[in-house]
Formats: C-alpha cells, structure tokens, sequence
C-alpha cells in the first residue's frame, strides 16, 4: 500500500520556499522541521540541497506514515526518518541551523507558538534562523478576503486556531532573542517570516 500523502498546497510552495532557505540558510545546514505533515517538503528540500541534512518530525502517526514512505522513496542519505516530535513535548538535541515551521502557527492552539519560540531558541545555534510560513494579519487587517474567510473557517474547526497578527508573532520570539529578518510575500497571500537568533 502506498503511504505516500500529497499535499496540492505542498506541491504549489516547495519551490518558492526552497528559495528563500536557499538565501538565509548557509550551504551545510542541519534543519529540524516541525509538523512535517506529508513530508513533501523535505524531500523536495533534501534532494535539491545534498548538504543539507533534514530532520523532519510530526506528532501524527498518520503522518509519520507518509513521511516514511517518502524517506524509502527518495533513499536520500541527508533526509532523515522523522522523529515523534509533539512542539510543546522533548526535542531533539542540537544544535541546528534552523528551525522550519511550514503552516503550524495558524493550525494550532497559540500555546504551540509560545512552545515553538521557546525550545528554538534553546536548540538553535546562535545566528540560527525560525523560518514560519503561512497567512497573518498584519496591522490587525487580513491581507485577501481569501485569509479572512480561512481564518472563521479554521476557527469554526477549533477555536483555538487562527490567522495571527504578525507583529504579536514577532513580539513572542524577541524575548527569546529572535530579530525579525524578513517578511516576504509568497503564493496565495501567505509569508515567510525569517527570525534570526542573537544571544
């Protein structure tokens, strides 16, 4: 039986992410990614950057799965079987060149973020990068019609989720030394937030 889950989405933003992590990462990486999910985007990112060496995780069995059976498929020497790796719960021990959230901040309760900025702060090398990708509001605005009618949507799946304000986002990881970098604009109205770690 194939394992193997696609993600539309995944498939539409691999690319315009591996370019951006192309560019504030450095050409030998260590990279956990947290809520893996299929686990597309590792074996997009493992097999177009060999010195990279990716870790993904999911809390999901399902999704463990997946991934799996995309680590079988590829046979990538520097993609690596994923860990059980719950955000709020143990992590790997570091250090790692960077942190990456792929669609986690919105699809989770906010205590996940304040998870997320803590335990990367504490296994991320210093000058590390938290690399979140997703939709936020900014200026308390949504940014498309198309944002604000996802953000009820996944607040009438659980209400705990939802689009975030990117400034409040930016505000819980300065205390954990992480400085804005970069705001960039990607496909269908989400953002990459690139946050480097300065101890």
């Amino acid at each position: 039986m194939n394992r193997r889950m696609k993600s539309p989405a995944a498939a539409r933003n691999r690319q315009p992410i591996l370019d951006v992590l192309s560019v504030v990462l450095p050409e030998r990486a260590r990279i956990l990614e947290v809520a893996s999910g299929s686990g597309e985007h590792g074996i997009y990112m493992a097999e177009a950057r060999p010195n990279w060496t990716w870790q993904p995780s999911d809390p999901n069995p399902e999704a463990r799965k997946s991934i799996s059976a995309w680590h079988e498929y590829a046979e990538l020497d520097n993609l690596l079987e994923p860990l059980p790796l719950d955000v709020a719960g143990i992590w790997p021990a570091g250090p790692f060149d960077a942190v990456v959230a792929i669609n986690l901040v919105h699809i989770s309760p906010w205590e996940a973020t304040e998870a997320l900025m803590a335990r990367s702060a504490e296994r991320l090398r210093d000058g590390g990068v938290l690399y979140l990708y997703g939709p936020y509001r900014r200026d308390g605005q949504h940014t498309a019609e198309s944002n604000a009618a996802f953000d009820a949507d996944l607040k009438a799946r659980d209400p705990r989720w939802g689009v975030r304000e990117l400034e409040i986002v930016v505000a819980e990881a300065q205390p954990h030394g992480f400085m804005l970098e970069q705001t960039i604009e990607m496909p269908a109205n989400n953002l990459s937030v690139v946050l480097r770690l300065h101890r």
